[in-house]
């Protein structure tokens, strides 16, 4: 018999392989609601990112529902909105930004110390092009994209330009792009692009401290409006306090009130 390749499975997958197990076991049949996103991460040991993106990818495979303020339920097995072939290796949504968060941060920091006329005014128009897009639509992506890669321009290379624009790519896979849909809306996009004016601010005043800052905290604050509760955590256990979901993904993933050196 020939050996196959042996691969590491993202963490998520292996909870979601974990959660399908026990549904198709019948350890919570159709109709049934999951233990919250808190319960399944005590129990897992891992982090309640972790335990979101399993359930983001178990609702794009077909075999749970978020309902919003009730909870995750078992649904009867659909055809899945996308099957990833078993080579294929998605990046977590939460991984993907803390990856971004550190190396956009520190290319924002070069790029104020670099940037010409010429470099802040492609960034210029990339922020401005944003505000002309609706939400949701292509063309918002294309403009935030088009930001991100203005930024990575002012270095000068054509390695951490292309890195970037992969990064942002990752922004469009299915799991990704499902959990956005929970989460963002106009209000979140008239945020980010607060953000992305003082990031531009700081590159402009060329202030590497500032711009680096600036860039890691849109990030980090992407993650938080990704890490929103679902509002099921009240129906769940009644009269008991929900955590602040963010304070425990920094003290699963990072130390608390983490700063990037830049």
């Amino acid at each position: 018999m020939p050996l196959e390749a042996v691969e590491a499975r993202r963490l998520y997958r292996q909870v979601a392989d974990q959660l399908r197990t026990l549904i198709d076991g019948g350890e919570f049949p159709v109709g049934s609601r999951l233990p919250t996103e808190r319960e399944l991460a005590e129990q897992l040991r891992v982090s309640r990112p972790t335990v979101r993106e399993a359930l983001i990818a178990l609702e794009v495979e077909g075999r749970v529902r978020i309902r919003v303020g009730s909870g995750i339920y078992v649904i009867e097995p659909t055809a899945p909105a996308f099957t990833a072939p078993a080579s294929t290796i998605i990046e977590g949504p939460f991984e993907l930004l803390r990856a971004r968060e550190f190396i956009e941060g520190a290319i924002a920091g070069e790029a104020a110390r670099r940037a010409t006329a010429e470099d802040i005014a492609r960034i210029e128009a990339a922020l401005a092009a944003m505000t002309t897009a609706d939400h949701p639509s292509e063309a918002l992506m294309v403009h935030d994209r088009a930001f991100h890669i203005a930024v990575a321009e002012c270095l000068g290379n054509a390695v951490l330009t292309r890195v970037v624009g992969e990064l942002f790519d990752q922004r469009l896979n299915p799991y990704f792009t499902k959990l956005a849909t929970y989460f963002e809306n106009p209000n979140s996009w008239r945020t980010a692009h607060a953000e992305h004016q003082e990031i531009l601010r700081a590159i402009a005043a060329h202030d590497p401290e500032r711009a680096c800052a600036a860039m890691s905290g849109h990030l980090a604050r992407s993650q938080a409006r990704f890490a929103q509760s679902f509002g099921a955590e009240a129906v769940a256990a009644p009269g008991r306090k929900a955590d602040d979901t963010e304070s425990r993904t920094r003290k699963n993933r990072n130390k608390p009130g983490r700063k990037i050196k830049c």
